[in-house]
């Protein structure tokens, strides 16, 4: 009946929204690097963790059909795709090793409340814009402001560059939000220095936020998806060989990389409905449970990158800043070799979804 309401998630929309959201494709956003970083930042991009990371975001494409049909089979309360695969998800070891950041550290969190960012956006990057909106500045203020050092540019400069070209990964590729033009200072602030800044889990940070984002993309009336969504399709490639464009180049680390090569599209699915209909019949037969155990992808691996992998097989809470998201390995151990225990009650996460900053 026209007009009639539905409550869903405590939120009431009409019959002609669920509609509409059925067939619903998300707009997805990247805001890929322009340039590879200046050799002159390297040292300070090794110490805060950022390196490879730094050598990532340039030519990735996302695919927003791929990416919704994914997030129709998401579950907030365990943080598992439901497939007919069995639950699984994306973890700690392919944050790791996908994009190449830290994931083994401090959490990324702290108070912000005092703080005064205008003093903090001169302090640190010696200049300071106009309108500072909740913290947040404009990505392309960065762009314009700090441009590439050279071999005259002091150290101090050299730094200050440093700083404003990770807050533009954090911004436009790892962790951005809706606004698709903003990142806020609080980043920042872990910033002050780089040696300290690579003893966070900035991978755990990473992937609480997409975590959260895939969280709020699941209702119905959400148009708009955040996060790092080229790990998310990144992992979908890797785990399922019938959404994977053909690549005919070696593998390299990070080995999201892979997909920034020239790729063959041919015989992929191109509309939502294909999609859905391949996760269906397929994925219980070809999903890839353990796709970083092919000799030819564990040659490109750094050894140190392979030294704990404890730090991505355990239950802990994601924190980044005031999100916090339950990292549920127990729940696909079948891909590591373990028995599969019988499952608990999974974490009432309703109360930690309406945790936010404003």
């Amino acid at each position: 009946m026209a007009g009639e309401l539905i409550c869903f998630d405590d939120k009431h929309i009409s019959v002609e929204q669920m509609q509409m959201s059925v067939d619903r494709i998300l707009q997805c956003y990247i805001r890929n690097m322009t340039d590879p970083p200046s050799p002159l930042i390297e040292d300070y991009l090794w110490e805060a963790g950022f390196w490879y990371v730094a050598m990532i975001g340039r030519g990735c494409k996302l695919d927003p059909k791929l990416i919704s049909a994914l997030i129709e089979r998401w579950r907030p309360e365990t943080h598992t795709f439901h497939l007919p695969c069995r639950e699984c998800t994306i973890t700690l070891e392919d944050v790791r090793l996908q994009l190449g950041l830290p994931v083994d550290g401090d959490a990324v969190t702290g108070s912000i409340h005092s703080a005064d960012w205008g003093v903090a956006c001169y302090e640190l990057l010696g200049a300071i814009l106009d309108n500072i909106n909740g913290g947040r500045i404009e990505m392309g203020w960065l762009r314009d402001t700090f441009p590439e050092p050279d071999d005259d540019s002091t150290e101090l400069e050299k730094i200050r560059y440093a700083r404003a070209y990770i807050l533009q990964i954090i911004g436009g590729y790892l962790m951005l939000d809706l606004s698709r033009n903003l990142v806020h200072l609080r980043w920042l602030l872990k910033l002050v220095d780089f040696r300290a800044a690579g003893e966070f889990s900035w991978g755990s940070a990473v992937l609480a936020t997409l975590y959260r984002e895939m969280c709020g993309a699941t209702r119905p009336t959400k148009a708009k998806i955040g996060g790092c969504l080229s790990l998310l399709q990144s992992w979908a490639r890797f785990r399922f060989p019938f959404l994977r464009p053909r690549v005919d180049h070696p593998y390299t680390f990070p080995l999201i990389t892979r997909w920034n090569h020239s790729a063959s599209y041919a015989r992929l699915p191109t509309c939502l409905e294909d999609i859905r209909l391949l996760l269906e019949q397929r994925s219980e037969a070809q999903f890839q449970w353990t796709p970083y155990e092919d000799p030819a992808i564990r040659a490109v691996i750094p050894d140190e990158y392979l030294q704990n992998p404890n730090a991505w097989h355990v239950n802990v809470p994601l924190v980044n800043f005031a999100i916090v998201e339950m990292h549920q390995s127990n729940r696909v151990l079948r891909q590591f070799g373990f028995r599969q225990p019988i499952p608990v009650a999974p974490e009432v996460l309703d109360d930690h979804h309406k945790i936010d900053l404003r």
